[in-house]
């Protein structure tokens, strides 16, 4: 199942400073972030490989879970909130609040292959 880890994040009067070192349980091979998003959901599958890690740097979103048992809610709105998210998870992002930015680390390169979009059954 995903995991939600909190981030190492360091405040003071010039603002804050959140670290990610040695808390990602991969080797990042890609980055990508997700902004400008409307109502539309976004995701929609999972992977045969890939392992994620989605931080919401800027504003809001949702992310509904399910990993072929339990299906989980998680809301990403502090950018040191770090959903793990591992192969078998199907999952949505959703409910973006404007001007939101989703940053995600992936653990492969861009595959076609490498992407599931059947859903579980119930």
């Amino acid at each position: 199942m995903a995991e939600l880890l909190t981030l190492k994040t360091f405040h003071d009067n010039r603002g804050s400073l959140t670290v990610l070192d040695r808390i990602i349980p991969f080797e990042v091979k890609r980055l990508f972030y997700i902004y400008g998003v409307d109502e539309s959901s976004r995701g929609g599958h999972r992977h045969h490989e890939t392992r994620q890690a989605a931080i919401c740097i800027q504003g809001s979103c949702e992310i509904v879970n399910h990993n072929g048992e339990q299906q989980e809610l998680f809301l990403l709105d502090t950018p040191d909130k770090c959903l793990i998210l591992e192969p078998r998870d199907w999952h949505i992002m959703q409910n973006f609040k404007p001007n939101t930015i989703l940053l995600v680390l992936a653990s492969t390169a861009f595959d076609p292959s490498d992407y599931i979009f059947e859903p579980y059954q119930a």
